[in-house]
C-alpha cells in the first residue's frame, strides 16, 4: 500500500472512531477542530439544531495581532482561550472536544489545555 493511502485510511478511520461517539447537543455541544499547516480552528456546534454557536480561528484580527504564525502551539492556546471566554459569554459551560482525525498531541493537546484553564470544561 502506498505510504499516503495508509496516512489517509489512519485519519479516516481514527474520524469515524470519534465522531461515532459525539453529537453535540444544547445542554452540551461539540467543540470541533481543524487544523492546517498554517492555521488553526474551532467550532461549538449543536448538532440536534443544527447551528454553530461560536467559532474562533488563528484568522480571526484579534488572534493574529498577537501572533507571528498561525500554525503552532502558542497559536493554538491562545485560539483555545479565546474561544472558551466566547463560550463563557454565550453561557456554554461543557462541550464535546471532536479532535477529528487529528492525534491528542501537540497543537490540539496546546488548545485543549489553554481551553480548560480558561474555565471551558470537556
Amino acid at each position: 500500500m502506498d505510504k499516503n493511502k495508509k496516512l489517509q485510511s489512519k485519519r479516516l478511520r481514527r474520524r469515524r472512531h470519534v465522531r461515532n461517539k459525539l453529537r453535540g447537543s444544547a445542554d452540551q455541544p461539540r467543540l470541533c477542530i481543524q487544523r492546517t499547516l498554517k492555521h488553526f480552528a474551532c467550532q461549538v456546534v449543536d448538532d440536534q439544531a443544527g447551528k454553530t454557536l461560536l467559532s474562533a480561528s488563528t484568522r480571526d484580527k484579534t488572534v493574529r495581532d498577537q501572533v507571528k504564525a498561525g500554525g503552532n502551539c502558542d497559536a493554538a492556546a491562545l485560539v483555545g482561550k479565546l474561544v472558551a471566554e466566547k463560550a463563557a459569554e454565550a453561557g456554554v459551560k461543557t462541550v464535546k472536544l471532536d479532535r477529528g482525525h487529528n492525534k491528542y498531541h501537540g497543537r490540539v493537546k496546546a488548545f485543549a489545555d489553554a481551553a480548560r484553564e480558561a474555565g471551558l470544561q470537556f
